[in-house]
């Protein structure tokens, strides 16, 4: 027995439902699994493995993601925001708490007061290996008011991660302590400088790579991109007779194009043809086609400001064009087109809004270059953004400097022009209350995050509730007016 051992540790994060790469994964993890010895090899991934964009994941509800993990062998696994913030606490438990064949951890994460227990979290681990005790515990994001809406409490990962690394190093007795951290790269340097006791952070969230890995503090920092492009892989060494951590190096290593596993291939498989089956239900019958363009209103568009407006109970309804990659064709309507239509995991939200930051929207939206402004994150897997879709508003409009740009005249909202300096109550959604896009409608007051619902569940609840021929026909109304009618 030599005075030192050397752990090799694969990682993998912000996988986003890439299904195509799993396969590749697998083998990949394969590979090391035949040339080092099982006490000695350590996978885990750090968060976003799923993504509802995906209709595997959207048709069984995470349970594909869960599936292809447990057969690819991970150790354990910390929670992102596209599992915390899109599924809910009954469909968590299911994958986490019955499904799961690895550990969960999350240590800033907790039910809130009086909402059901959650058996599947588990702030830290210690695994033994080869006499060595290897500490570990997981951080996630902490949207805590999207998380509020959900019944979780999102706590300060700092404090946790203090926390935490207290009890491994004391009463858990931990040789090695290593921090599976979803919270984005600042923040993993952030922790590694300010938080005593850590060897190791390996990160996710904001999708960067590390192809070599960082030393910030005490620690060192590592993280694997996105989509499956990299896998992270670590050689650890630590000295048996300290039981110190005495090297550490590796980082991001691109994910070959082959070879591909076939038995997770055939697993995916399986699950493709589950969720296909599962979103071909019709979920209502349309007596006409719902025409979209992103590039200006359109009777889909307006239908879903119209849906927002009424889930929310507001004065005003107001979503980007660019959410709906295409519209409607008269007949049956699945849960498969509502997905395709509109994939992104987006939510409602309603605000107060002062009349100046709405006109401010309205005028941008006139600007060709804004409504062609193409970009992704903050939940928006579409093209562009989009012009402004309105409802319980009216925009009068002449002819700007381009063909393609208006300028206003006058808004009207209720019957009465537009007050700058009056409150209304808007419905929207929460992705421009980050400042993405229209970034006057971050200016919101007394915001109220909708969740669990995507604009796509309005939309379908819209469509299959009485009335839709009368709602159908408003849609069509046009919210911008030429000003020379």
């Amino acid at each position: 027995m030599t005075g030192r051992i050397e752990f090799v540790i694969l990682h993998t994060n912000d996988l986003h439902s890439s299904f195509e790469a799993m396969p590749r994964i697998r083998s990949f993890f394969e590979a090391y699994q035949r040339e080092q010895p099982p006490e000695r090899l350590l996978r885990f991934d750090i968060g976003d493995h799923m993504d509802r964009v995906h209709a595997e994941t959207e048709g069984t509800m995470g349970a594909a993601n869960i599936d292809v993990m447990n057969a690819t062998g991970y150790d354990a696994a910390v929670p992102g925001n596209n599992e915390g913030l899109t599924l809910s606490a009954a469909d968590l438990e299911a994958l986490y708490g019955r499904q799961a064949a690895f550990p969960t951890l999350v240590a800033n994460l907790r039910p809130s007061e009086g909402a059901s227990p959650a058996s599947w979290i588990r702030p830290r681990l210690v695994i033994e290996r080869e006499g060595i005790r290897i500490g570990l515990f997981g951080l996630t994001a902490a949207f805590a008011p999207f998380y509020r809406e959900l019944g979780w409490d999102a706590l300060d990962p700092f404090a946790a991660a203090e926390e935490q690394v207290a009890l491994l190093r004391g009463e858990d007795r931990a040789d090695v302590v290593i921090a599976l951290s979803h919270l984005g790269i600042a923040h993993d340097r952030r922790l590694a400088e300010t938080v005593s006791g850590i060897d190791l952070v390996l990160g996710g969230h904001t999708h960067h790579v590390i192809e070599a890995l960082e030393r910030v503090g005490g620690a060192y920092i590592g993280a694997a991109g996105k989509f499956g492009s990299h896998v992270g892989v670590v050689r650890l060494t630590v000295d048996r007779a300290t039981r110190r951590v005495v090297g550490c190096e590796g980082g991001a290593v691109e994910l070959p194009a082959e070879p591909a596993d076939e038995g997770i291939g055939r697993l995916i498989d399986r699950h493709r043809a589950e969720a296909r089956a599962a979103l071909d239900r019709v979920v209502a019958r349309l007596p006409r086609s719902l025409p979209a363009d992103a590039d200006r209103e359109s009777p889909l568009g307006n239908l879903l400001a119209m849906a927002l407006r009424r889930f929310c109970g507001a004065d005003i309804g107001i979503v980007n064009a660019g959410q709906l990659l295409a519209g409607l064709e008269a007949g049956p309507v699945t849960a498969a087109a509502l997905h395709a239509i509109l994939p992104s995991p987006i939510n409602p939200c309603s605000m107060l809004l002062r009349g100046d930051a709405l006109r401010q929207a309205i005028e941008e939206s006139m600007d060709a270059e804004r409504r062609s402004y193409s970009f992704r994150g903050f939940g928006f897997r579409g093209k562009v953004l989009g012009a402004l879709c309105l409802d319980g508003v009216k925009v009068v409009t002449s002819a700007g400097a381009t063909g393609r740009d208006r300028r206003i005249e006058n808004i009207f909202t209720g019957g009465e022009p537009l007050d700058d300096e009056r409150w209304y109550r808007v419905a929207t959604i929460d992705m421009f209350t980050f400042r993405i896009g229209y970034e006057s409608l971050a200016r919101g007051e007394r915001i109220v995050y909708r969740l669990p619902e995507f604009l796509r569940d309005l939309l379908g609840e819209t469509l299959a509730s009485p009335g839709l021929e009368g709602r159908i026909s408003e849609a069509f109304e046009p919210r911008y007016l030429d000003a020379r009618q």
